[in-house]
């Protein structure tokens, strides 16, 4: 059966997730519904669909004139299989100490590196995208430079890529979170078939609000590898949340949003230490002042 998909831009936050809830009520019943904020800058959301079979092009374009988006574009996708295209695409990365791979390349795992596995049918934060290669980095920088993370926080987490790779290299257990549901359960599931269960826990919240977080806090480690928008909403709980000296490794940034990124969290008490850019994408890691 054919796959479509039905896509729209509009703007803010809270409509756009309205939008989301309300093409969950479609019928036919979209297989799922994804809300995203546009990485260019614009301040558009993103919001579509995908269907097992042609959508109803009036319900579609009686909603979007409804939340003031845009007419939907809806297009047919080629027949794929696509994890079979992701293991042919996806080669392993090595961020230095850490190696990210896929099952299917369990035989290339070379020895005395810290090894993440992530599976192709969960390939977003598979640390080949720069957000994730970059934050890799940083933690492998802090690492060599002697830091020891005893207390780290993953927000807004995806596949949990970033907390096993602390768990890999410290300790103490770390808390990962993420806001959509979903994406718990994948990192949960990354987290199992590491061997990593009860070294990370995974929990569903908003940013940081959530018991386990304001019970662990504050931390000497937080990564927030998310987007521009919600990295500068969430810099005055970043500065409660982290204790004086720690740090925080924040990426989904594009290179062109770096300094605003830089200035807002400066504002509360949290500089720059370092920045990498790859490709288009900015990696910083800041400190929080004593």
């Amino acid at each position: 059966m054919a796959t479509f998909t039905a896509l729209t831009t509009l703007e803010g936050r809270d409509a756009a997730y309205a939008l989301g809830e309300a093409m969950e009520r479609l019928e036919p019943t979209p297989t799922g519904v994804g809300v995203f904020e546009m990485e260019d800058g614009s301040g558009l959301w993103e919001v579509g669909g995908y269907f097992e079979g042609p959508p109803d092009d009036t319900a579609l374009r009686v909603l979007a004139a409804a939340m003031g988006a845009k007419p939907f574009v809806v297009s047919e996708l080629p027949e794929t299989d696509w994890v079979a295209h992701v293991r042919r695409e996806l080669a392993p990365v090595e961020a230095g100490r850490f190696f990210v791979y896929g099952s299917h390349d369990a035989d290339k795992v070379p020895e005395g590196c810290e090894p993440l596995l992530i599976e192709a049918a969960m390939a977003f934060g598979t640390g080949h995208h720069g957000t994730t290669l970059g934050c890799l980095k940083a933690l492998d920088r802090l690492a060599n430079d002697g830091f020891v993370g005893k207390n780290v926080a993953d927000i807004g987490c995806g596949t949990a890529v970033l907390a096993m790779a602390a768990a890999r290299i410290w300790p103490d257990r770390v808390l990962a979170s993420d806001i959509d549901e979903v994406a718990v359960d994948v990192a949960r599931a990354n987290v199992a078939a590491n061997g990593l269960e009860g070294r990370v826990v995974c929990v569903e919240a908003a940013g940081f609000d959530h018991p386990d977080l304001a019970a662990a806090a504050p931390f000497d480690l937080i990564f927030a590898n998310i987007l521009k928008g919600p990295l500068v909403a969430l810099a005055p709980d970043m500065a409660e949340a982290l204790q004086p000296g720690g740090y925080a490794i924040l990426s989904g940034i594009l290179n062109e949003q770096a300094d605003e990124v830089i200035e807002v969290y400066a504002r509360s008490g949290i500089n720059l230490v370092h920045r990498d850019s790859i490709v288009d994408w900015t990696t910083l890691t800041l400190q929080k002042v004593t």
